[in-house]
Formats: C-alpha cells, structure tokens, sequence
C-alpha cells in the first residue's frame, strides 16, 4: 500500500506577501491558521468545510485543497481510491492574507502526510509555486518566517529565509468586502518609471535589514511606489487607511493583493491609536509574525 490510513492534520499560516515595496518577492507568514484533516478512503470524495468561504468554496474534485493533494499524488506516482477531507478555515478569504496559498500548501502537505513514502519541501515548493504561479505566499506558507522568493529564469522558483527580531509583530486590519488578486493585479501597469523601480528596490532591501534587527527603520522601509497607489480605485478605503497609518508614524502597507492592510508593529506600538484610525466593520487581528510554516499536528 502506497498511502497511510490517515486521519492526518495539518496547521498552514496566513501570509502577508509585498510588505509594500517587495512586491512579488517578500512575505511573511502571520499567527492565523487554517486546520486542514484528510484519510484515505475506499472510494469516492467527501469534503467538509467549516469556518471563512464554507458557504462558498466547491466541495468536489475543484476544491482547491483537493486539486493541490491530486497535484502531489501525481507527483509520487499514485493516487488513493478515495478521500476525505475537513477544512476549519479562519483565513479571511479574497481579503490578500494568502487565503488560496494555504490551501495549496496545506492540501500538498496533508497528501505527504498520507504518502508512504514523502515527497520532499524542494518538490512541494515546486508544486506550490505551479499551482499558485508565483512564490511570494506559498513560500511563507509552507517554510515559515520572512521569505524572499522569485523566479528562475528557467521558469522554477527559488526562495530563502531571512530573520525577523523578536519584538516586531503585526496588526491586520480586515474589511467586511472582498477584492481578487486577480482584479487588484489587473491595475498594474505593464511598465513603471525607472526611479519608481530603483526606490522599491532599494526600500525592499532595507526592509530586510529593518525586520531583521533595525525597527526603527521600518516606516521608511516599507514605502511602496510600484504597485499600491495603482491599485487604489479598486480599494479606496485601504489606500487611504494605510495614509492615515503613515501620517501617524505607523507602518502600514496593503497585504498582498489587498483590501486588508498590515501594520508591521514593535512593544511600544499602541494597537489602540492604530485601532482608531479604521473604518467601522473593520476587523483587527493582533498577529505575531514569522511563525513556522504548515505543519503536521496529529495522526
């Protein structure tokens, strides 16, 4: 026999990908996470979901936990007869706080979990990155911290991890209306200002260097001028509450592809003033930062 019986379970993270001037490239995985549980069975395919999306997401052979499990049965050779699997989502949904990567890790990760014989992180990371089409979530969610991650030029993927100081945390401001990536990515422009690339550049670097150890400069290292403002006519409220964060002093950027927006906060942040400056509906989720990526949590 190919696979285990299951039941296994698997915990995957929220990402946050961009960080305002990383775009496509940084990302950081969040203290939120959806719990994923899948057996081998006989036949046929029961899928359960409870929790962000339940009266949403299919659940036949199109939900996206399934297509990524499929993707790395294919991968080891065989597919099992039949599945069952249960998702608790508390991951917000088309809100840019890597919704659809966890469930693309998560499924990769719970069907390794039910391999005899496991498909390694290089080929889950490969696989993740096919199915999502590019890095800068998946890598988050499947090895953990603050990853920077791009494209080979070969059409594979790398990625590295990079360390985040203890003390900075997050913030995540949630809005009651949904965005998709691929509407807010449809407002890009095909081409930007040489100078508008060089700052990016160079203010993505210095966010490395800020989380890894220098707070005091995350403000100036997390100004964006490649993507966010071509992005505000499809989420107003967002651009201008990251403003308002800014104009205080706070770091805030839009996560991902939006609408939600992310403070990156240290100790002495007061998350009530952030509070304050938010629309009402909004929901705000205190996170830690740079947690572990998916992980098995019980057989």
């Amino acid at each position: 026999m190919s696979f285990v019986a299951g039941p296994v379970r698997v915990r995957v993270p929220a990402t946050s990908a961009n960080l305002g001037p990383g775009f496509d490239t940084l990302g950081l995985a969040l203290d939120l996470h959806d719990e994923l549980e899948a057996a081998v069975l006989p036949s046929g395919l029961e899928v359960v979901v409870e929790g962000e999306g339940a009266d949403a997401v299919p659940t036949d052979d199109s939900h996206l936990v399934v297509r990524a499990m499929h993707a790395a049965f294919d991968a080891a050779g065989e597919r099992p007869a039949g599945l069952r699997l249960r998702c608790l989502n508390r991951i917000p949904h088309a809100r840019g706080l890597g919704s659809s990567s966890a469930a693309i890790v998560g499924g990769l990760v719970l069907a390794r979990a039910l391999l005899v014989d496991p498909l390694d992180d290089a080929t889950l990371f490969a696989l993740a990155c096919r199915l999502e089409g590019h890095p800068d979530n998946v890598a988050p969610a499947l090895f953990g911290g603050f990853t920077i991650s791009g494209p080979h030029d070969e059409g594979t993927f790398w990625s590295t991890t990079s360390p985040v100081a203890p003390g900075i945390g997050a913030v995540a401001f949630v809005p009651p209306d949904a965005l998709s990536t691929e509407a807010a990515r449809g407002l890009l422009p095909a081409t930007v200002p040489h100078a508008d690339a060089a700052a990016n550049s160079g203010r993505a670097a210095l966010l490395v260097a800020a989380l890894a150890g220098q707070p005091d400069r995350l403000l100036d290292a997390t100004r964006d001028l490649l993507h966010q403002h071509y992005r505000e006519p499809a989420m107003p409220a967002s651009l201008a509450l990251v403003g308002r964060l800014r104009d205080a002093g706070h770091a805030g950027v839009v996560s991902g592809a939006g609408p939600t927006v992310l403070v990156l906060t240290t100790p002495d942040t007061d998350v009530a003033a952030l509070t304050a400056l938010t629309p009402p509906g909004w929901v705000a989720h205190t996170l830690r930062v740079g947690v572990p990526g998916a992980a098995v949590v019980g057989c």
